[in-house]
């Protein structure tokens, strides 16, 4: 049997920390920036865990 094949969506938008957790980037950091606080767009670059419910279907596709 073949290998799985990785979504490239999901690989794109989600990574393994060094404790086997998967971590996603938060959105709405791109567009108008202008308008949000410091505060907020400093939010916005961290990293933040998955629920246990979705990592088992990412996992699969990564």
């Amino acid at each position: 049997m073949p290998k799985m094949k990785t979504h490239s969506g999901a690989k794109k938008r989600f990574h393994k920390s060094s404790t086997g957790k998967l971590l996603r980037t938060k959105g709405m950091k791109s567009h108008l920036r202008r308008k949000k606080s410091k505060r907020n767009k400093r939010l916005f670059a961290s990293k933040i865990g998955l629920s246990d419910a979705i990592g088992k279907k990412i996992k699969r596709l990564i």
